[in-house]
């Protein structure tokens, strides 16, 4: 890893990031950044082999700057480095596209091993999140895709939104209006007793749309 992305709002946690990075990959670039606006920019005018993403920024969420990471360097591998532990949150990270998911209250020597391993191609996951991510898949083992009663447009719409689109981008690449795809979500959430993304990520995988 050459040049690492770092989003992070909290001054002693930017200072410990850095810190681990610079031990886990010795001469590496970080370029550190605390609000979604700057880091925007950053990953617009630069690519980077590796970044770090807060998700509780102070101008917005961290996943504004991953799905905008993933839609122009999508070669970066994106780590989600946050407190927060909740299914909704990890299945929304991962779906958008992250590749891993470490957890701020690991000790630092945890974290240098782990993003170390990206070298060898295993996932940076923090063992509470691995652990989390294997009830998933126990509780939810099937043998066939359940069934939905979505029309084949609404399924359509649903497959994108569980890829972490917003509405303006689905619409965009559905060629309809905002207001038409803002429509199919309601009806879609309302079809499917739902009310997040998070839930609509976790439906589209078992419905086998992703």
């Amino acid at each position: 890893m050459k040049r690492v992305l770092i989003v992070e709002d909290i001054p002693e946690a930017v200072a410990l990031l850095e810190s681990t990075v610079q031990r886990a990959f010795p001469g590496c670039v970080c370029d550190s950044y605390h609000n979604v606006t700057d880091s925007l920019h950053a990953a617009t005018v630069h690519e980077y082999d590796l970044a770090l993403l807060d998700i509780q920024l102070p101008d917005g969420s961290g996943f504004e700057v991953l799905r905008k990471i993933m839609s122009s360097h999508p070669e970066t591998v994106c780590i989600v480095t946050t407190i927060l532990a909740d299914d909704d949150t990890i299945i929304e990270a991962l779906s958008t596209g992250a590749q891993g998911y470490l957890l701020k209250e690991q000790p630092q020597e945890v974290q240098v091993r782990q993003l170390t391993q990206l070298r060898d191609g295993v996932p940076a996951l923090s063992p509470a999140i691995a652990r989390r991510i294997l009830q998933h898949f126990q509780r939810g083992k099937v043998c066939d895709p359940p069934k939905h009663n979505l029309t084949p447009r609404e399924a359509e719409v649903l497959t994108h939104i569980a890829h972490g689109l917003r509405i303006h981008e689905v619409a965009s690449k559905l060629s309809l209006s905002e207001n038409t795809i803002a429509s199919y979500v309601k009806t879609i959430y309302r079809k499917l007793n739902i009310s997040s993304r998070a839930e609509a990520a976790l439906l589209g995988k078992e419905f086998g749309l992703l």
